[in-house]
């Protein structure tokens, strides 16, 4: 995770199966941008609109995440999705397929930003996929208010890691913990995102998922600010190999993770 930390350039190309963008789907557009616009002091301005209402929100200027409006009267999931990097999203999600996964939206152009595709792993956890143009990904990751890590929490990892390796050209390195079935994978020797299998751990409402942590620079006030805009806590404070870590989620019910890195 702390290689992940680095401030990136706003032009700067991600190797294909980077993490390179975040992007939530609400029902209440306004809403979600007061939350995390107190919360992480996000300021935001209109993005493609390809999908319906998007917005993408920055920090001190620079983009570091999306938001969307769900499609009216679908029963869509409220859930932080990460964008892994592609030089061509149609030949990836043609591999997706292949490979058991399946692609429910796109491939398709988001103006002139770049080429887009949602997918689901062969265990049903959503990604998506971005050939970035105009847009190459996020512009600032890593620091308070912006995205730092991203772990997909699966049944177990020895088979869907097999997926993605398939899918994009990553290498596994396992976790060493006890009792634990985690590994990270990592493109060009640098850490890039986290496997876990939790087995039957995971929320029968919620199956296999992609969860994003975000830097926060002081985490009890944080989660005091989560609680009093409306969010909830799911899993209180504790120490991580990386710092404190906490699990919230947003009024909508949107989960994500936030750390606060060693000082």
């Amino acid at each position: 995770m702390t290689e992940a930390r680095e401030p990136a350039g706003p032009h700067a190309r991600r190797l294909p199966g980077t993490p390179c963008w975040v992007s939530l789907m609400v029902h209440g557009l306004d809403a979600t941008e007061e939350f995390y616009g107190e919360l992480f002091g996000w300021e935001f301005r209109p993005g493609p609109q390809q999908l319906g209402p998007y917005v993408r929100a920055l920090l001190d200027g620079r983009e570091v995440a999306g938001v969307g409006r769900l499609p009216t009267g679908r029963r869509l999931p409220v859930a932080w999705t990460p964008y892994l990097a592609s030089d061509d999203a149609d030949r990836t999600a043609d591999t997706v397929r292949l490979c058991g996964g399946t692609v429910a939206v796109g491939p398709l152009d988001a103006a002139e930003a770049g080429r887009m595709a949602i997918a689901a792993d062969p265990s049903g956890a959503v990604f998506g996929i971005w050939q970035g143009s105009a847009h190459p990904g996020a512009a600032l990751t890593g620091v308070p208010g912006a995205p730092v890590w991203n772990e997909l929490l699966t049944f177990e990892t020895e088979s869907v890691t097999k997926f993605y390796k398939s899918v994009f050209p990553y290498e596994e390195e396992p976790v060493v913990s006890a009792g634990d079935d985690c590994l990270t994978l990592r493109l060009d020797g640098r850490p890039v995102a986290g496997l876990h299998g939790v087995g039957h751990g995971l929320p029968p409402d919620r199956g296999p998922h992609w969860r994003t942590y975000f830097e926060v620079a002081d985490l009890d006030a944080t989660l005091r600010r989560v609680a009093a805009l409306g969010g909830r806590v799911l899993a209180p404070a504790h120490d991580g190999p990386h710092g404190r870590v906490a699990t919230v989620a947003d009024p909508e019910g949107a989960e994500f993770s936030v750390v606060q890195g060693p000082r």
